[in-house]
């Protein structure tokens, strides 16, 4: 049967599968439910991804990113993904999940090969079953039915159970693969089929051919026939390995056929540096030839044969062979997603085999180098961290000529690649660098009492005394796009806070970035803490970056509303500051002053459109329309080329109105702009916070009454009176410079800068005190006293 080209869900295969199972059971009491094929239907939503799939075999993939152009790849399945827990029976709704990702990478174009266990545990179920039916008809005969319960199933020889079992695996697999118009072919294998000249030259002919005509082959050894293996007699090198487990059968097989990816999945997340569920254990990204020494294996999965030493010896053995590795979980469909087409994509999911060892650091290696340059940073005093920002200032300036340099080289390559408000955004120019010289000095001064700075005091009792101080937040990630100039911006405040710093820039401001990183560096070097901020230059993937939770405190976006909302969704376990949205709303009351409406709507929306706090609806009273302060505000939005979008509202007061808004609820980003009508400056606020986005919201008015009113129930980050939006920003603020703009309830709110950077720890210094003192019958009462705290330095 030849597959084509879609991808269906699996009530058909419920509706099919379901007789086939209950047929097969032995007895009614283990028959799969209805329940377990329902769960496999959710695992039907894989994206139909086309890419080249063309390479000349003979050298592995360097790097996890080139893993989407493989043409022919194998997938090892362990004992433990296949089996249940109960080690009796198959895991169905894991089967399912990896035969729709098997069928959709089959379905792509590329040749996959299953080699799979699961024959003994498939076996052992059909046999206990056997013996079950068996022992209580004969016990039931002689006996009576109190003695069932006492029933003892004898043990089960792996062999018998394989032979029992292949049979019914194989039915289960084919009924899979119909489904997705595919076919699959059984092959048992043996040593022997390997070292046998002849053989082995039959078995890759009947591969070949099965692939030639689009058929899965799905390959185990022959678990009836072979003979129990011998410790230590395989994987010796290139031109000898022993068949004495799925994972040699898999990496043996995989550099028979010559194909460019292995993956193996297990029960664990991949390869680990010690045991997994050791204190210490750290999961390996990517493993090389060479570092086993520096890894300590345990003990082998609960079911099979082999254990993460054998995988790992087996692995290497493949890459050897030009077979690029990947060893991955597989037991967790619901927490790993789908493992399988996660690693032809790219993503970062278990341990990746390579030849090649980057030239720098690895992403968790600059990491664990912020934390600790962090920590010492912290541990500097406020002077020595001033000094560093202002060299960091003098730096800019000094070094203008070569700055300006690396900036056109990008500006030059990203030429009609990017739109006109991403290549202003990646522009620098002289006086953005003597504006943010300037906003480093400032973040400088301001910087004197921020790390350590008491903000209470209490006395809880004689001798025992307690305080609250701020510290730094830990190791922060910040993703920005297009826009080089916040680089410095940043690295200032994580300075001045005494925070590790995480970059990753967009690669259209690849030439900027890295200069700029080099000068923070050297400035950072004047007092010994230069790996306090790396900059990541490597492949990962911002969703991969995001898993780093271990090593990463608070990820800060700046970009795109949509690169905002993939980092909030992709971000496990990490906080996200930010805001997805910059929807702000200007609302001109009744009471409006003529000459200031059209200024502030001008600065609002034309000064800098693709900032997100630029204007993006403006409401206006209804009294307002059909009067000259109306017609002046359309008349400067024609002049400034602003294109307008009407409201449901104001459209029904127009015989012939602008284009009609298709969202209330939208950022152009762009000279573009939605006017609305309002009622009433309730109807207003109610507008904003149904349609808003918690950004910045203005209100232009005379009446102070009013102007209050709308500052106290406006329930956004940054509420002004007459003033224009733009004013939402760190520098403008006299914060010296922001990371960024939070519309989170949590933490930090509008425009961050260095004390959104800070958290606080309890400091508490006593004399032998203990709480037993404190008890009913105890000597000592509690005081709560508040105590002066130590005056800021406003200087």
């Amino acid at each position: 049967m030849l597959s084509q080209v879609y991808c269906s869900g699996f009530q058909p295969f419920r509706q099919r599968l379901l007789p086939w199972v209950q047929s097969t059971a032995l007895s009614r009491s283990h028959r799969i439910q209805p329940s377990a094929i329902r769960h496999v239907r959710s695992w039907s939503n894989i994206p139909f991804i086309t890419v080249p799939l063309s390479r000349a075999h003979g050298k592995s993939f360097a790097h996890r990113s080139e893993l989407k152009h493989a043409k022919r790849i194998v997938v090892k399945l362990g004992s433990a993904v296949v089996t249940r827990g109960d080690e009796c029976g198959l895991a169905l709704g894991r089967l399912a999940s990896i035969v729709e990702q098997v069928s959709v990478l089959q379905n792509q174009g590329r040749e996959m090969m299953l080699v799979t266990s699961g024959a003994v545990a498939f076996g052992k179920q059909r046999l206990r079953h056997e013996i079950l039916l068996s022992q209580s008809v004969r016990q039931a005969l002689h006996s009576g039915q109190n003695q069932l319960k006492e029933m003892a199933i004898p043990v089960l020889e792996a062999r018998a159970c394989a032979a029992a079992g292949q049979s019914g695996l194989m039915a289960l697999y084919e009924a899979m693969f119909t489904q997705y118009s595919i076919c699959a072919a059984q092959i048992l294998v043996t040593n022997l089929d390997f070292h046998d000249e002849q053989k082995r030259r039959n078995l890759n002919g009947t591969l070949h051919e099965l692939l030639r005509m689009n058929i899965v082959p799905i390959v185990n050894t022959n678990d009836a026939v072979v003979p129990p293996a011998e410790p230590n007699s395989d994987l010796q090198g290139v031109n000898v390995i022993s068949v004495k487990d799925n994972d040699s059968l898999a990496a043996r097989l995989a550099v028979e056929m010559k194909t460019d990816l292995l993956i193996v999945l297990s029960d664990v997340e991949g390869l680990f540096d010690s045991p997994p569920g050791s204190d210490d254990a750290k999961l390996i990204d990517i493993f090389y030839p060479g570092d086993q020494q520096s890894v300590t294996f345990g003990t082998k999965s609960r079911v099979g044969m082999g254990g993460m030493e054998a995988k790992v010896k087996a692995a290497l053995w493949a890459l050897q062979g030009g077979t690029s590795v990947v060893i991955a979980n597989g037991t967790h469909p619901k927490v790993s997603g789908h493992v399988i087409t996660d690693i032809v994509e790219g993503k970062k999911v278990g341990t990746f085999f390579s030849e090649v060892k980057p030239a720098g650091p690895t992403v968790e290696q600059q990491g664990e180098m912020a934390r600790s340059g962090g920590r010492m940073l912290a541990t500097l005093e406020p002077e020595q961290r001033a000094e560093i920002i202002h060299h960091l200032a003098d730096l800019l300036t000094d070094q203008r000529d070569e700055i300006l340099l690396a900036n056109k080289k990008d500006l030059e390559e990203a030429e009609g690649r990017l739109a006109a408000p991403l290549l202003k955004r990646l522009s620098l120019s002289t006086s953005k660098l003597n504006s943010l010289a300037i906003g480093l000095r400032q973040i400088a001064a301001s910087s004197q009492d921020s790390v350590g700075r008491v903000l209470r005091r209490t006395r809880i009792a004689k001798n025992l005394e307690l305080e609250q101080v701020t510290v730094p937040i830990g190791v922060l990630l910040v993703i920005f796009e297009s826009r080089p100039d916040c680089l410095p911006q940043v690295a200032a405040l994580a300075i001045a806070s005494g925070n590790g710093l995480l970059l990753k820039g967009g690669k259209e401001a690849t030439h900027s970035n890295r200069i700029l990183h080099l000068l923070a560096q050297e400035a950072l070097s004047i007092h010994g803490v230069k790996e306090a901020i790396q900059l990541v230059n490597t492949r990962e993937e911002v969703e991969d970056l995001c898993r780093l939770d271990k090593m990463i405190d608070l990820i800060i976006p700046r970009g795109s509303s949509q690169l905002v909302r993939d980092i909030q969704k992709a971000a496990k376990g990490i906080p996200v500051m930010g805001h997805s949205e910059g929807i702000c709303h200007m609302y001109v009351d009744s009471e409006a002053s003529v000459d200031k409406v059209t200024r502030l709507v001008r600065d609002s929306k034309c000064e800098y459109p693709a900032a997100c706090n630029a204007l993006e609806t403006l409401l206006i009273h209804r009294d307002l329309l059909r009067t000259p302060l109306f017609d002046q505000i359309i008349d400067m939005l024609r002049v400034e080329q602003v294109k307008i979008h009407a409201g449901p509202k104001f459209a029904s007061y127009l015989t012939f109105s602008p284009s009609e808004v298709k969202s209330l609820r939208t950022e152009y980003g762009d000279l573009e702009l939605c006017i609305e009508v309002v009622d009433s400056i309730q109807e207003a606020i109610d507008h904003i916070h149904k349609y808003g986005s918690s950004h910045t919201d203005v209100i232009v008015t005379e009446n102070e009454k009013t102007a209050e009113f709308f500052l106290q129930h406006v329930d956004s980050a940054c509420v002004f009176w007459n003033a224009s939006t733009r004013f939402s920003d760190g520098y403008r603020f006299g914060l010296g410079a922001e990371v960024g703009i939070s519309t989170s309830r949590i933490h930090a709110r509008g425009p961050v800068g260095l004390e959104g950077l800070l958290t606080t720890k309890w400091l508490l210094r006593g004399q032998d005190h203990v709480v037993s003192d404190f008890s009913e019958h105890g000597s000592l009462k509690y005081l709560h006293e508040n105590l002066p705290v130590p005056q800021r330095n406003t200087n």
